[in-house]
């Protein structure tokens, strides 16, 4: 009875003791007698004690591998280093087990080996400029590679890109000469800017001031004219009154009297008077009464 009692006990503990239970993204290789048997995934599992045996737990997130700088050499027989990070992923556990002996070490190396051949076929410049087409031409080939792994590379990063001192120095006075170039540009293009505006300143006060001279010039000969205008009207007026009262000789003749006091004027020696000279008298006076009505 105790026998079956004690049989009943281990069988139960060999049992508890082979549950496995699979979290979420994870996978679990199984071996049997030695050899692989199968993979479990995610959920309840039991094995069979002494004869299975879990080989491998495999995590499938997707894994980060920072790598260290690695010294590479442009095709200008420049040595710089390059430090490069890699994002993979287990697609398949089993050839992730059984693939190679220790894949991350296997695709550092494999990632410092492609990194140099990548950079031997480019330049300084190019190197400096082309981050995304060395980052293309990695992932590709990486990928390819590592596929008998089991693994999938997603992308692969160049992080950093790290010059001899002398080249930094030569790159950062190049930039600093750059910046000097487009400042004396910038000032340049400033004065130019404000000696446009001066001039269309100047300019435009010329134009207003000239408009303004026109102006008044205009105003002033409008005004000559229309005083022009009054004279002649007040005198059309004048001789129309005098030639309605029928004073046109003795206008004439008061006309004359008035050229002759002018030619005398204190310097000529001689006048000659006319023979009516008489008659003016009363022409002065008969003028004289027009003008007083």
């Amino acid at each position: 009875m105790y026998v079956i009692i004690a049989l009943i006990v281990i069988v139960m503990i060999l049992i508890i003791t082979n549950i496995r239970i699979v979290p979420q993204s994870d996978a679990v290789v199984i071996e049997r007698l030695g050899s692989y048997n199968t993979t479990w995934q995610t959920g309840l599992h039991v094995k069979f004690p002494f004869i299975d045996r879990m080989a491998k737990k495999v995590s499938l997130k997707e894994k980060v591998l920072d790598f260290p700088p690695q010294p590479v050499i442009t095709k200008d027989n420049v040595t710089m280093e390059i430090d490069t990070v890699v994002y993979m992923q287990i697609t398949d556990p089993k050839m992730y087990t059984y693939g190679v002996e220790n894949p991350n070490f296997a695709i550092e190396t494999l990632t410092a080996t492609t990194l140099r051949n990548i950079i031997g076929e480019l330049d300084l410049d190019q190197t400096l400029t082309s981050r995304d087409v060395i980052n293309t031409k990695m992932r590709q080939i990486l990928d390819e590679a590592t596929d008998p792994w089991g693994i999938k590379v997603n992308r692969v990063e160049v992080k950093n890109i790290m010059p001899p001192a002398a080249i930094q120095e030569a790159m950062e006075k190049q930039m600093r000469a750059e910046r000097e170039r487009r400042e004396k540009i910038l000032v340049a293009e400033g004065e130019k800017q404000s000696q446009i505006l001066v001039a269309e300143g100047k300019k435009q006060s010329m134009i207003l001031q000239a408009e303004a001279e026109k102006e008044a010039a205009v105003r002033k000969a409008e005004g000559e004219a229309q005083a022009i205008l009054e004279v002649q009207k007040a005198t059309a007026d004048g001789l129309k009154m005098i030639k309605e009262v029928g004073l046109d000789d003795a206008v004439i003749k008061l006309r004359s009297l008035e050229t002759m006091e002018k030619a005398a004027d204190g310097q000529a020696t001689k006048i000659i008077v006319p023979a009516d000279f008489q008659n003016l008298a009363g022409v002065v006076t008969a003028i004289s009464e027009i003008t007083k009505k």
